[in-house]
């Protein structure tokens, strides 16, 4: 009886130490704890991401101003060619044959010339002789009128001569007019003598445009043509070859969003990478941002041009290549991790401090307290998704206004305590904190103390956001 009861306590005592252990380690497996880091002092810069197209600084599109099936193409992709240099022809006979035309229409029309010179000149001939017939028909007249005086001749005679003084003055003035004519006819002949050769000078442009040339020295980077192709050139000119004058000096057409370009001036800083060389960036400057909107699917878009020095020839035009644009940078200041903004515990404010003229409450952007354990954490995660993603676009902002955010700090008991800041500039990463000497929290804001950036374990695990993504920032 003795025995059963001894091994009776045994079982009870073993039963009590199994429970009291599961206890402890559920009171372990249950307590909160947090995953932390450090503020740092360091530089931060705000940039804009986009993307965009590799293209050459001049790329010059040759194609045909007339019309014929193509007899040679000279050159092909990636051959280098200099201005002047013949890279096409086309089928000349045509225009040929309208070349000798027209210079036939040329002759034609000089000939018409010495036609009419030579009219002219026998009309003033006619007009010598006129006068000359005038001047013996005045002196036969006058010296009948003085024999009619004297009684010599009948009056008869002297009626006579008037009336061939007078056939010779009009006979005169018919033969000036006729060399007026003649005068008239050789300048319309002078004039459509021009007229074909206006016309022979045409023909003969369009014969010279059958050999196609380079308009630039570069490199051909695109053709589209072959030999035996008919090409029409009537409204529009027909494209035959894409000529780059100089891939040594290319640039990148990034697309910008509306919302970010007004951060992004001509000579900021930018770097992008193409997926032909990953773990490459390649640096350049913003030279321009064309003032002309893209408007695809109701998304505003501005392009900005990022020139860079392609020395080594590696980058190819046509490329997609993602951009970054430094819009502002920070020196040695205070910085804070991303996720360390987004963390909110229930219960945890911040102690009251009085607020001065630079502590005025933030834009309804600020970043509100979360009541509530798990439920709230949940929902303060669904609302900033939005957000999130705009922030991820931009890569942080660089504006110089500051915004509003909370963190926690541990104390030397390892208890969170809560703090409202002013934060400035973000990276995407981090986010530069802004403590006034002056502030009440100076002491606790500074370079080495722990901030909580997440939860592990506690009831408020599982409702803690686990995507790492930027500060809510109201910028």
């Amino acid at each position: 009886m003795k025995k059963t009861t001894w091994i009776s306590g045994v079982v009870v005592l073993a039963l009590v130490a199994g429970g009291a252990w599961w206890w402890i380690q559920r009171n372990a497996q249950s307590a909160v704890q947090y995953r932390t880091a450090l503020i740092e002092r360091g530089a931060l810069q705000a940039s804009v991401s986009a993307s965009g197209t590799v293209n050459p600084v001049t790329q010059v599109s040759v194609g045909t101003q007339v019309s014929g099936q193509v007899r040679a193409v000279h050159v092909d992709f990636n051959t280098e060619v200099k201005a002047g240099q013949l890279i096409a022809e086309i089928d000349a006979q045509t225009f040929e044959y309208r070349v000798s035309s027209a210079q036939a229409d040329v002759n034609a029309a000089r000939a018409a010339v010495a036609i009419a010179v030579a009219n002219a000149a026998s009309s003033r001939a006619n007009v010598s002789r006129a006068q000359s017939d005038l001047a013996e028909a005045q002196r036969t007249h006058e010296r009948n009128l003085s024999l009619v005086a004297q009684g010599f001749i009948a009056q008869s005679e002297a009626d006579r001569t008037r009336a061939v003084l007078t056939s010779a003055q009009e006979s005169l003035k018919a033969m000036q007019a006729l060399v007026g004519v003649s005068e008239a006819q050789i300048k319309s002949a002078q004039a459509n003598v021009a007229q074909r050769e206006a016309a022979l000078a045409q023909a003969r442009i369009d014969l010279s445009r059958t050999r196609i040339t380079s308009p630039v020295d570069g490199i051909v980077i695109k053709r589209t043509v072959e030999k035996g192709q008919t090409v029409a050139a009537s409204l529009q000119a027909p494209e035959l070859f894409v000529i780059a004058q100089n891939l040594s000096d290319m640039q990148v057409d990034a697309s910008v969003d509306e919302a970010d370009v007004g951060r992004i001036q001509p000579g900021q800083t930018a770097s992008f990478t193409v997926d032909a060389f990953p773990g490459q960036t390649f640096e350049g400057q913003v030279r321009q941002v064309r003032k002309a909107a893209t408007n695809v699917s109701n998304v505003v878009t501005y392009v900005a041009v990022v020139g860079f020095a392609n020395t080594s020839g590696r980058l190819l035009p046509g490329m997609t290549a993602n951009v970054r644009v430094v819009t502002d940078s920070r020196e040695s200041v205070l910085k804070v991790p991303n996720a360390a903004l987004r963390v909110r515990m229930a219960g945890v404010e911040p102690a009251a401090v009085p607020a001065g003229p630079a502590d005025a409450p933030a834009s309804a952007a600020a970043p509100r307290a979360i009541n509530g354990a798990a439920n709230g954490a949940a929902n303060g995660a669904a609302s900033r998704t939005p957000r999130m993603a705009a922030q991820s676009r931009s890569a942080g902002a660089g504006r110089g206004a500051s915004q509003r955010g909370r963190i926690y700090l541990l104390d030397a008991n390892g208890q969170p305590q809560a703090f409202d800041v002013r934060l400035g500039v973000s990276d995407g990463t981090a986010t530069e904190l802004l403590v006034r000497p002056d502030s009440p929290n100076a002491a606790e804001l500074v370079e080495g103390a722990t901030v909580v950036t997440g939860v592990i374990g506690g009831p408020a695990a599982s409702a803690a956001p686990t995507r790492q993504a930027g500060p809510r920032l109201g910028f």
